[in-house]
């Protein structure tokens, strides 16, 4: 049951962008162990081959105008190359995600072996090469996709103790005694008078601490973190009346977007902790989402008490969260993700950028 009069929602409510069902984890048939897909491992893997291309030419350029030409006959070769090599260890992500560990490797370093004699023909069709030094290239290539591989996976790797702490961190946020004694306080306050409400406030609960106790998830959409974020609001509600005025502004076309599990609720709490509670008055708070082309926005703002934005600090509590979630859009989006956070006339704003579903 919610109180539909404090729920502005533009276009849809939150009740249908999609609350967490029971069980939403797929079977999933295999794991990539590599992922090239991402803007920030082209960049780096572009510059990383620069690099090394720049520091071995030094060794047969006596001067530094030659050691310039050099450069770039080399690059002209190894850098389409490279591009070659990202583009099709991304496109053959999901295939080779069936095939097991070893393959995998195998795969992508026959990718590299081809790819280092597609930039090494490129020298020789242009005419830069006389002759093609084809087992040199197809080693190198062969090595780039090693070190390649081996990066990603460790990168992937570090992936799963930095969402575990952020995980338990998390769970410990949400079952602070005081907010689940409150819960409980305003369940039996209400089982007499209103018992429909007790019951659903107690299904919220009950929801959340199954969402926070189910078995971790690399990413959910949207939807489901909406739907988790109106719960715990709805538990709020009862807690703080009208003095929780909230607004919510839900873009369907949004609601595909993934997050890492457990990312939105943690944001809404603050935005309580910060804003209503420490105000007599209460406080404002808007959640929206909106899909601007590729990207999608989303938005979480919560008024202040006018003495606490007027000297303009950081609203104690918030730097350990908002960190949380900025480390944790960073192993899953990379560079693609955007995180901003500050006070703004009044209000405390918290606005993420993501890549939205395609």
């Amino acid at each position: 049951m919610r109180n539909p009069s404090i729920l502005s929602a533009t276009p849809v409510a939150p009740s249908s962008a999609g609350a967490p069902a029971k069980s939403r984890t797929p079977a999933r048939p295999g794991v990539a162990l590599f992922d090239a897909c991402q803007v920030g491992t082209v960049l780096r893997a572009v510059l990383f081959v620069e690099a090394v291309v720049a520091v071995a030419t030094m060794f047969q350029a006596p001067s530094p105008s030659e050691w310039l030409g050099l450069a770039a006959t080399v690059t002209g070769g190894a850098l389409p190359a490279t591009l070659l090599w990202l583009v099709l260890a991304c496109a053959m992500k999901k295939p080779l995600a069936r095939l097991p560990r070893v393959a995998q490797y195998a795969a992508g370093v026959l990718l590299g072996v081809l790819t280092g004699l597609y930039g090494c023909g490129l020298l020789r069709l242009t005419g830069v090469l006389a002759t093609g030094p084809w087992l040199a290239s197809a080693l190198a290539g062969a090595l780039f996709a090693g070190v390649a591989m081996v990066a990603l996976v460790l990168r992937a790797q570090g992936r799963t103790p930095a969402a575990t702490t952020a995980r338990l961190e998390e769970l410990q946020a949400r079952i602070r005694p005081h907010f689940l004694f409150n819960t409980l306080n305003s369940a039996i306050a209400l089982v007499r008078e209103e018992p429909a409400k007790a019951e659903t406030m107690l299904e919220d609960l009950s929801e959340l601490f199954r969402q926070a106790l189910a078995d971790p998830r690399d990413s959910v959409t949207l939807a489901d973190e909406i739907g988790l974020a109106e719960r715990y609001l709805a538990i709020e509600q009862v807690r703080f009346g009208d003095r929780l005025r909230i607004r919510w502004q839900l873009d369907p076309a949004a609601s595909g977007a993934r997050l890492p599990p457990l990312l939105l609720q943690p944001l809404v709490e603050n935005a309580v902790k910060h804003g209503v509670e420490p105000s007599p008055d209460g406080a404002k708070l808007r959640i929206r989402t909106e899909r601007r082309g590729s990207m999608v926005v989303i938005e979480v703002v919560n008024s202040l008490p006018p003495l606490r934005w007027a000297d303009e600090p950081l609203p104690r509590g918030h730097g350990i969260a908002l960190a949380n979630v900025r480390d944790r859009l960073r192993l899953l989006h990379d560079m693609q993700a955007q995180f901003r956070a500050g006070i703004d006339q009044g209000s405390y704003r918290v606005r993420i950028d993501i890549p939205a579903e395609s």
